[in-house]
């Protein structure tokens, strides 16, 4: 019986309003600013829903202006906004940010979300009817730094209880916003408790200094399904076997953690990729190269894998097919200025992601590129 008939995923998290520069340079510099949203779990959510799935989006915006174009322009790309509860009393966050690559050391980025209505989420201020209404419930750790009340919400949400929907985490470490230095254990933590994790190679340095997939995976056993993105090369999903339902954990081919193998997958489509032994304890781990892209922005990349991700998951597609996915989801995004990019129809994804490994790696998409036919996306 499916006990989260509601919608496909459910994405929690705070979205701001973003300020976008007109030009390149210092914030002290640039003469005016677009506006636009941006919010890891509220992209995660517009992305899915742009790519043909149910999304319900639940947080906490103020009861103002800004609040307003957060909940409208959500709304507008069809997620289900009735989970968002509006703060009388506490602003809704907004941040401006340079052009640059937020890896560099010219990134700027000035925020102002301190005491936001997102902060004020706590355990008891959202209604379960709401969180556990879809087959999947995607946070991310940006929730749990924004005040000790939202902390206590993602430990509730990771704690494994018995009906929940499949938990997945994208880990988003953001030294920043963790002034006690606590975050790399906390997110660690929280990573521990979900069924789906996300991560970056250079972030699980950072924050952990845990060097290559195997060392996460070693870290983070629990999980079902690890993923782990290496920036340029691609990206490497671990999937242990399970015999669970959703409630239990993924395992691969979807939600419902049926499907599961040992050893390494490594190449493309892994329909008939090498297998060379496994990472620890029954994983099957595939890897998949990234897409060479010519960038706009890197900004929300990383949410908009998880999104291709996460669609490809709720499909049944296998492995390879679910990181293949996430790469043209990024993709789509990173050939645009702001947090969010229009993703290739469901049709062309496919096609894309059904193409041998010697023709994806010729693949080189820029600007405007999902809005191309079949035959203006050249393949050989």
């Amino acid at each position: 019986m499916d006990l989260h008939p509601g919608v496909d995923v459910v994405c929690l998290g705070e979205s701001m309003v973003t300020f976008l520069p007109s030009l390149p340079g210092r914030l002290a510099d640039v003469p005016s600013f677009a506006r636009t949203i941006g919010g890891a779990e509220s992209n995660v959510a517009c992305a899915l829903a742009a790519a043909g799935h149910t999304v319900k989006w639940v947080s906490r915006v103020g009861a103002d202006g800004f609040g307003d174009h957060l909940v409208d322009a959500i709304a507008a790309y069809g997620v289900d906004t009735s989970g968002v509860r509006r703060d009388p009393d506490r602003p809704t966050g907004i941040y401006f940010r340079t052009a640059t690559d937020r890896a560099t050391d010219a990134h700027e980025v000035a925020y102002y979300r301190a005491g936001s209505a997102a902060s004020a989420m706590a355990p008891g201020t959202l209604s379960y009817d709401d969180l556990w209404a879809g087959r999947v419930l995607h946070v991310s750790g940006i929730t749990a730094a924004l005040s000790d009340d939202c902390l206590a919400l993602m430990r509730e949400l990771t704690a494994r209880a018995p009906g929940r929907p499949l938990i997945s985490f994208d880990v988003n470490h953001r030294p920043g916003l963790w002034r006690d230095g606590s975050g790399a254990r906390v997110l660690l933590d929280l990573a521990r408790g979900a069924d789906l994790v996300f991560v970056g190679e250079d972030e699980a340095a950072e924050a952990w200094d845990l060097h290559g997939g195997d060392a996460i995976r070693a870290a983070l056993p629990e999980p079902a399904t690890l993923v782990v993105k290496r920036g340029g090369a691609g990206a490497t999903v671990y999937e242990r076997s399970a015999g669970g339902g959703v409630g239990a954990g993924s395992g691969a081919g979807g939600v419902d953690g049926r499907d599961g193998g040992a050893g390494r997958v490594d190449g493309g489509t892994g329909a008939d990729g090498r297998v060379d032994g496994g990472a620890g304890g029954g994983d099957t781990v595939t890897s998949v190269p990234a897409l060479r892209v010519d960038v706009v922005a890197p900004v929300g990349a990383g949410d908009a894998f998880a999104a291709g991700f996460l669609s490809a998951t709720l499909r049944g597609l296998p492995a390879a097919a679910r990181l293949r996915h996430g790469h043209l989801m990024a993709a789509a995004t990173l050939t645009v200025p702001g947090d969010l990019g229009t993703p290739p129809s469901r049709a062309e994804a496919d096609r894309l992601v059904g193409l041998d490994d010697a023709t994806w790696g010729t693949l080189r998409l820029g600007p405007g590129w999902t809005a191309a036919t079949e035959q203006e996306v050249r393949t050989p």
